[in-house]
């Protein structure tokens, strides 16, 4: 009987990694055959054009100029605010720090779009300095530059370095500090020689957790930066669909995935370092007393009020204003195709699809993620290495994933280039690492002391799966089904290249009626992108009331 269940538990942890292989490990490989041998032979000329080529050297250097950039001004951003969080004890601390969440939650195709409404030509804040100063002119000129590429980046990604960094100084606490004080410290010494050394390990692990999310960002990129500002996401994504150079594409990816690869084994290691110093005391904080704690205070909370708000606010804004008044008619015109649009739908109709496909792999990624997790929770050489493995998908680009997929996933028995199945698939992907961090933490929780109980007083496996495990896993699966439920609907990456005429999500006809002539699809666009925010904004009040009790590690 023992026997029969260890092979039963055998098999049910093949079913992750089986899925991992088909639909992750294979596509990659694919990527690397015809990139490496596109008429069966081995052949590198794809390689040496990118290695002979300055525009594609030089797309490689941008990409990683601009992440660096994106990661360095988040970073000098998001460390006073962490001090703050940190030090200071204010009403709204908690709300505040929820909200600050929010971005990273939104989808690239949304967040793109409410930076263009806010700092376009025609944007809102031009349209007020136009009406104030009785210009003819757009006098803030960002549209297509370097700058607003890098302001949404700091959007994103700013309240992933303020959680990691807040987090490890409380952790960590003041006293060092302190002491440092009575012994005549001034403040510029304090940064430079007490709180910056003691904050590496944080500041490390958010810089390369930020670089990793500036370096693939693609919707940012394809909206507003376009070719001229084309990183290896965007060239990917040209080869292989505007100008159809697989081979040329696939070295591109090849390029990606070995950066992301080196990337994220740096991730993985600055990740244990931090996690050992977590496990300190935590530090009290106290209330802003003096004139310069309170102005620091101030000027926290407005950074991170403007930075959260002002482009969201912008968005609603212009979905709801028609010739200046509040009108509802771009939301009315969403059950209908507008005329001369390149959509096969009605965009309401792809609502429906984004919903479907989330529902679909938000329970395929809960099913894997907790195999996986309990797979990962065994101690051992091999829970250590499948731990990275699971999380390589978050390396991986979408559009890589979504290339892989259109050059893997066309012959029988694994035909699934026309499917719609093709979708949640390859959302179910991307969402897994997710899963995976929010059931884990949970469960590394549970005592073992409970399962050897039961198991005492005769009850079977499945038994302690059901009266002791899940119960207490409780939350944590709720994260992870609402973090894979919302990151399916904003994905955009993958879906672009996968979805069909009948199959597009939310994001995809975004991007699209973005790309169409006239002003109805382009209120469409508003509209839509209201929609999904919406969406996308219930799922973070879901999980961010969930992780009340720590659950989770993102």
């Amino acid at each position: 009987m023992m026997r029969r269940a260890h092979e039963l538990w055998f098999v049910v942890y093949l079913v992750p990694l089986a899925f991992l292989g088909v639909f992750y490990v294979y596509p990659l490989l694919s990527i690397f055959d015809v990139s490496l041998r596109p008429a069966g032979l081995l052949d590198l000329s794809a390689f040496v054009r990118l290695l002979s080529s300055d525009y594609y050297i030089g797309t490689f250097v941008f990409t990683i100029y601009q992440a660096v950039l994106s990661t360095a001004v988040t970073l000098l951003l998001a460390t006073p605010c962490a001090f703050v969080f940190a030090r200071y004890r204010f009403r709204g601390k908690s709300l505040l720090l929820s909200l600050a969440t929010l971005p990273f939650v939104l989808p690239t195709v949304v967040v793109a779009l409410a930076f263009a409404t806010l700092l376009g030509e025609n944007g809102l804040l031009n349209d007020m300095v136009r009406t104030l100063f009785s210009l003819d002119y757009a006098p803030i000129q960002l549209e297509r530059t370097l700058a607003m590429i890098i302001i949404v980046h700091v959007f994103y990604n700013f309240a992933v370095a303020l959680r990691i960094i807040t987090g490890y100084w409380t952790s960590v606490g003041f006293t060092v500090e302190e002491a440092a004080r009575c012994l005549g410290a001034d403040e510029l010494s304090l940064w430079r020689d007490i709180r910056l050394p003691l904050l590496r390990p944080a500041l490390l692990s958010a810089s390369v957790l930020v670089f990793i999310f500036s370096f693939t960002s693609f919707g940012v990129i394809l909206i507003l930066g376009g070719i001229r500002f084309a990183t290896l996401e965007v060239q990917i994504y040209y080869q292989a669909v505007n100008i159809f150079n697989l081979p040329l594409a696939a070295a591109l990816s090849l390029v990606q995935i070995l950066s992301m690869l080196a990337m994220m084994i740096i991730y993985t290691s600055t990740q244990k370092r931090l996690q050992l110093a977590l496990a300190s005391s935590r530090a009290t904080a106290k209330r802003a007393r003096t004139s310069l704690e309170r102005l620091s205070l101030s000027l926290c909370v407005a950074l991170i009020s403007i930075l959260l708000f002002a482009p969201l606010i912008a968005l609603v804004a212009r979905s709801v204003l028609v010739a200046g008044q509040v009108d509802f008619a771009n939301y009315i015109s969403l059950t209908e195709k507008s005329r001369g649009s390149l959509l096969f739908i009605a965009p309401l109709e792809a609502v429906f699809n984004s919903l479907r496909f989330a529902l679909i792999a938000m329970f395929i990624a809960l099913c894997l993620g907790l195999i996986a997790s309990y797979m990962i929770e065994r101690r051992g050489r091999l829970s250590r290495l499948l731990d990275p493995l699971f999380m390589l998908p978050l390396a991986t680009s979408a559009v890589t994933l979504g290339f892989g997929f259109i050059i893997a996933l066309d012959e029988p028995p694994l035909n699934l280039r026309a499917s719609w199945l093709i979708i949640p698939i390859s959302h179910t992907l991307v969402a897994l690492p997710f899963v995976i961090r929010s059931v884990l933490p949970s469960l590394r929780t549970i005592p073992p002391s409970l399962r050897e109980a039961a198991q005492t007083l005769g009850a079977k496996p499945i038994d302690c799966l059901l009266t002791i495990d899940l119960p207490l896993l409780g939350r944590g699966i709720a994260v992870g089904a609402t973090f894979a439920f919302t990151v399916s609907m904003g994905e955009f990456g993958a879906s672009l290249f996968v979805a069909q005429r009948e199959s597009v999500t939310i994001p995809v006809v975004i991007y699209r009626l973005i790309g169409d002539p006239g002003l109805a699809s382009y209120r469409q666009s508003l509209a839509m992108s209201v929609v999904l925010m919406l969406v996308c904004a219930c799922g973070f009040v879901v999980i961010e009331r969930l992780r009340v009790a720590g659950v989770g590690e993102f």
